[in-house]
């Protein structure tokens, strides 16, 4: 039990941390995330709303994931969820300012930039399932062996690229997310001393197949004892 309120608190809490950092990003006013700016295109493109472009992009990331062979866990379905719970709820309390500045918003994006840094390295660590864009963060980096800053940076400009295709509102915070965010993650991994590929997540099936057995023991275990009864 200790264990389960350990491994959910550091799941939430590196939820709230990406949340926050979202916020400060946005907040930021120098351009929006590469990811925000693609979401926003296919806004305008399609018709729906951001966030459900947002659920329609992760979506897909998760079926590709699952593709390359990143295991998707509990993790990845809550972290679908939970961090825009999050930002909307910082975003309720109003405990962020916003920038009219570009040095001040410069700052600000810097602060995200290491918030998001901590958050991935924080949730990722617990191994329940990685978010959509870093499940496939972590699948091309075990299929490639390239450097994580590099992996991240090439997923954030590919999203940039299509952001700008699709007329989202790009900036320089934008291109200084898309080339420093995976270099953050990457240095917050050497801080922890955990190599990425390393973490192996549980999978959803994984879990769903114990619950299976557990019931099926259990059934057995029932009609057992009940024959055991009837002849005596």
């Amino acid at each position: 039990m200790k264990s389960f309120i350990k491994t959910t608190f550091q799941l939430f809490f590196g939820y709230f941390l990406y949340g926050l950092a979202i916020v400060f990003m946005l907040n930021a006013n120098i351009g929006l995330s590469p990811w925000d700016a693609f979401h926003q295109g296919l806004s305008i493109k399609t018709g729906i709303t951001v966030g459900q472009a947002c659920i329609f992009a992760g979506t897909i990331i998760v079926i590709l994931d699952a593709i390359l062979g990143e295991s998707v866990g509990w993790g990845t379905i809550t972290n679908m969820i939970f961090v825009g719970v999050f930002v909307d709820t910082i975003n309720m309390l109003n405990i962020v300012p916003h920038s009219n500045n570009f040095f001040i918003g410069l700052i600000m994006l810097l602060i995200g930039l290491v918030l998001a840094a901590v958050a991935t390295v924080v949730y990722l660590s617990v191994g329940l399932g990685s978010g959509p864009r870093d499940g496939l963060m972590l699948a091309l980096h075990k299929k490639t062996n390239l450097p994580i800053k590099i992996i991240r940076a090439i997923i954030e400009l590919f999203a940039l690229f299509l952001g700008w295709l699709l007329g989202g509102t790009i900036g320089i915070g934008t291109v200084i997310n898309a080339l420093f965010l995976g270099y953050a993650i990457q240095i917050g991994f050497s801080i922890i001393k955990i190599n990425p590929k390393d973490i192996k997540h549980k999978s959803i099936t994984s879990d769903l197949y114990v619950v299976k057995k557990f019931i099926f023991a259990n059934i057995i275990n029932k009609n057992t004892n009940d024959n055991n009864s009837d002849e005596e």
